[in-house]
Parts: C-alpha cells; structure tokens; sequence
C-alpha cells in the first residue's frame, strides 16, 4: 500500500486535464485517481475562483466546470488563506503566492504545476514538494520513475 498523499492542484492541471485528448494523459489520469479518492486534493477560495476564470476564458462548457467545481467541495479538503499568510514569493506572479500558501498551510505532500514562474523556488517550499503531473502521479502509483 502506498503513502495516500495530499497536492494542490495548480489550475493549470484542471486545465490540461480538460484539454487533453490522450487517452494515456498523466494530467487525466491523476483527476481519475483522486476521484477514485487515491489521494487528497486541498483547495482554496482564490484557486477555485482562478479555475473559475480560466475555464471561463477558454470557453469551457459551464456544465463541465459546475462538475469540477462540486468535485471540489465534496472531495477536496478545502482551506482558508489569510491576507497575513500569503508571502511574497513569486515576483513574476503575484497570485502564485496565494497557491504556495495554501499548500504550506494544509501541510501538502506536493504543488502540482506547469507554471515556470514556481522554478525561482528550486522545487520545494515550505516541506511542499512543487512538481510537474508526471513525478506526481508517479509518486501517486508509487512507481519508480524512469532512470531512477
């Protein structure tokens, strides 16, 4: 049995899971397997409003976001972030700050993102590993990755 890990989903994930039309997609498989409950998303207010906007942005049907977004509130563990416990991490992106704290204050195993303005962190902050979907939902499976 393998460790049943807490991530933040970057919005970019939800995104990518939508779009993707590989049937084989890391992106689609890690929203399969977290409905399936094989590990705990956490959430905030600010990333489901970002989802919000960004599905609206790439006209994504509102019937496929309402669906994400009651997945959210009955699967996801969702948390408060304060005003005071958002730091200034992310010169580029502002906004990024919000979804580094959410992760640190939930005590999140993982950030899953594509975004690269997360690199300036080196790939951890806070305890909270940040990767990419396909390390996730390796550590998820609890395969090795490849080379490794």
């Amino acid at each position: 049995m393998t460790k049943r890990f807490c991530a933040v989903l970057d919005t970019n994930i939800y995104v990518a899971a939508f779009f993707s039309r590989n049937v084989s997609s890391p992106n689609k498989e890690l929203m399969q397997r977290w409905r399936n409950g094989e590990f705990q998303v956490i959430a905030c207010e600010f990333l489901k409003q970002e989802i919000v906007e960004k599905f609206l942005a790439r006209k994504i049907s509102p019937t496929r976001l309402r669906e994400l977004l009651i997945d959210l509130d009955r699967l996801a563990r969702l948390i408060v972030v304060g005003d005071d416990e958002i730091p200034s991490l992310i010169p580029a992106d502002p906004d990024d700050d919000v979804i580094i704290a959410c992760a640190v204050k939930a005590k999140a195993d993982y950030l899953v993102t594509y975004d690269p303005h997360f690199d300036v962190l080196g790939g951890e902050y806070g305890g909270v590993r940040i990767v990419k979907a396909l390390p996730f939902l390796w550590a998820v499976r609890g395969d090795r990755p490849p080379g490794d």
